[in-house]
């Protein structure tokens, strides 16, 4: 279940002989924030990867290779993705680049357990597709939402209501002549499933958009910006030696001042964001701009969307963390590892133990929270737990928060 290719620790069953203290829970480092967490590993690559698990109900998933047709079913350079039931499939994908399984028995807010694919036809894509199948028989496709380079059903505030986080990265891509690796950060979008509509629910997560502008306006010279505020904006100036690093200079401004305001603009602060584009951007190409970032909006996730949350956030409270460490601890089930990866660091010597014990929070959609290690180990070389991906827990047939312990051991 948990070998993939260019994997650097191997990874034991879940341990369950160990007992929590309820209240050392409060030491757990906090999760990252959204804008700097290492991406989510991808289940199958290329035909390479395979997951295959079921849910209560007995509707299986299988995710791994496309097989050519014939007697001797031949592994194919492409992934494939299927839902069983009384013999019979549902086919999610029949041949892709990429399909990763993002969520398995969660309920996004309708009351359905579903299951969500990420799918990426071709490596020359830039983005995936996310679709968005319930776990009822017949299991049947709910919704399909396309155009971000990654989404994340995830409950990052733990208040037992999943969201979807993703980015705009269809609608951002070529934006002013710009590839999406020249970004520092896409604007994100955040989207809840709410009575079979699809709502965009970024307002209530101003603060974590805070985070991010915080860091771009600290990143940015006010040098670079000044000079940049007397450019005429579009920065399509014929390159020579003698330009070439002022250009990188004001096209990296560029970058940032486009930043900063769409996570205003994507947060449901409209008239900030183009308060600030007045502040930031040269004055006789405000009115171009504008008017390019409104049209970029409006062909991208935005568009897929049936409504939007406007209000402010609201109180919210955190939903309880079951104990999964302990054998009787009331849960139906423990989290079920999906895709669990240490992945290597070009060049870096790892003063890891040869057995690492890491306790984890995992929330209602199966995505780690928060991770404790021992004395010793810093939060850059766990970091990437927050990458991992579960079935989480559940109580009484529903998903459920729990706190689990696992141990790892560098591969000799």
């Amino acid at each position: 279940m948990f070998s993939h290719a260019h994997q650097d620790f191997a990874l034991t069953r879940l341990c369950r002989h160990v007992s929590l203290v309820a209240s050392a829970l409060c030491l757990l480092w906090p999760a990252l924030c959204n804008g700097q967490a290492p991406r989510p590993s991808i289940l199958c690559r290329n035909g390479d990867g395979v997951f295959d698990a079921a849910f209560r109900n007995s509707i299986g998933v299988h995710v791994g290779a496309a097989r050519e047709p014939g007697l001797v079913a031949l592994a194919k350079r492409s992934c494939a993705a299927k839902l069983m039931w009384e013999k019979r499939d549902v086919v999610v994908e029949a041949g892709a680049a990429q399909i990763d399984l993002d969520a398995f028995g969660i309920d996004l807010g309708d009351g359905v357990p579903i299951a969500a694919f990420q799918v990426k036809k071709s490596e020359s894509d830039c983005c995936m597709e996310y679709r968005i199948f319930s776990l009822e028989k017949p299991p049947r496709l709910l919704r399909t939402i396309s155009g971000s380079q990654y989404f994340s059903a995830s409950d990052i505030d733990m208040d037992g209501r999943v969201e979807i986080w993703a980015d705009d990265g269809a609608a951002i891509n070529g934006f002013e002549s710009l590839t999406l690796g020249e970004m520092d950060s896409l604007p994100a979008v955040v989207l809840r499933l709410e009575h079979g509509s699809l709502v965009d629910v970024s307002a209530e997560f101003q603060s974590n958009y805070d985070t991010e502008i915080a860091r771009l306006r600290n990143s940015i010279s006010g040098s670079d910006l000044q000079d940049f505020k007397k450019s005429d904006g579009k920065l399509t100036e014929a390159v020579t030696p003698a330009s070439a690093e002022r250009l990188h200079r004001l096209r990296g401004a560029k970058v940032k001042v486009l930043e900063i305001v769409w996570n205003y603009l994507y947060s449901g602060r409209e008239s900030e964001a183009w308060h600030q584009l007045g502040e930031m951007w040269p004055p006789a190409d405000v009115d171009r701009i504008h008017a390019a970032i409104v049209k970029a909006r409006a062909a991208g996730v935005h568009a897929q969307v049936d409504s939007a949350s406007v209000g402010a956030p609201r109180k919210k409270k955190h939903a309880p963390v079951f104990d999964a460490v302990r054998p009787r601890s009331g849960l139906d089930s423990q989290p079920t590892g999906i895709l669990l990866q240490f992945q290597s660091v070009v060049g870096k010597a790892t003063s890891l133990p040869p057995e690492l014990r890491l306790d984890l929070i995992i929330d209602v959609a199966g995505k780690v929270r928060a991770t404790h290690a021992p004395l010793g180990v810093s939060a850059s070389d766990v970091a990437v737990t927050s990458t991992w991906k579960f079935i989480p827990a559940f109580k009484d047939g529903r998903p459920v928060s729990s706190h689990l312990r696992i141990s790892v051991w560098p591969k000799q």
